[in-house]
C-alpha cells in the first residue's frame, strides 16, 4: 500500500471505472477489491466496497460510497501526451466510453472523472512564456481536444 493515493469516490462502479482506466493508460494496474464485511447505508454485505489500482502511475483508491458526492472539475487527472496520435487515443478513449468533452483539452469520463490530455508541447510552450506561451494560449483557448500541429504552428509564430 502507498502512504499517500489518492481516493476517488464513485456511486457502485468503482471496480468498472478502475477497469477502464487501466486498461487505457499505461503504468496502470488493478490492486485489491475490497468487499464490504457487512451491509452499509448504499450497500449490502458482500458488494464491491474498495478498489485499489493504479492509473498511470499514480496511486488511487476508488469507494463506492453512493450518489450523495459527485465528481467535479476541481479535481482531474492530467495526462501528458507526445503527439496527436496519442492524445487522439486517449481522448477517444475517454469520450466515446460515454465521456463528454469540455474544452482547452478537458474531458469527463462517463463516472464524472475530470482528465486533461495535455501534450507536452503545449506546456512546454506556456513555461517559455512571453509571445510565444501567448499565441499557443489563445490558440489553446479556442479548442476542445487539443489539436497538436496548430499549438506547434502557435508556437513557431
Amino acid at each position: 500500500m502507498a502512504k499517500n493515493t489518492i481516493c476517488l469516490w464513485y456511486d457502485k462502479d468503482a471496480e468498472a471505472a478502475a477497469n477502464f482506466y487501466v486498461e487505457t493508460f499505461p503504468d496502470s494496474a488493478m490492486g485489491a477489491v475490497i468487499r464490504a464485511p457487512g451491509n452499509y447505508p448504499e450497500g449490502k454485505q458482500g458488494d464491491v466496497l474498495v478498489v485499489e489500482f493504479t492509473v498511470a502511475g499514480v496511486s488511487c483508491v476508488g469507494l463506492n460510497g453512493g450518489p450523495m458526492f459527485k465528481h467535479n472539475e476541481a479535481f482531474s487527472f492530467q495526462i501528458y501526451t507526445e503527439d496527436q496520435e496519442e492524445t487522439d487515443r486517449y481522448w477517444n478513449a475517454i469520450v466515446d466510453n460515454g465521456g463528454q468533452e469540455s474544452e482547452c483539452g478537458w474531458c469527463k469520463d462517463r463516472w464524472g472523472v475530470s482528465w486533461q490530455i495535455t501534450p507536452r508541447v503545449l506546456m512546454e510552450a506556456l513555461r517559455e512564456g512571453g509571445d510565444q506561451a501567448k499565441r499557443v494560449f489563445d490558440a489553446m483557448m479556442t479548442m476542445r481536444k487539443i489539436d497538436v500541429a496548430a499549438i506547434e504552428a502557435a508556437r513557431r509564430g
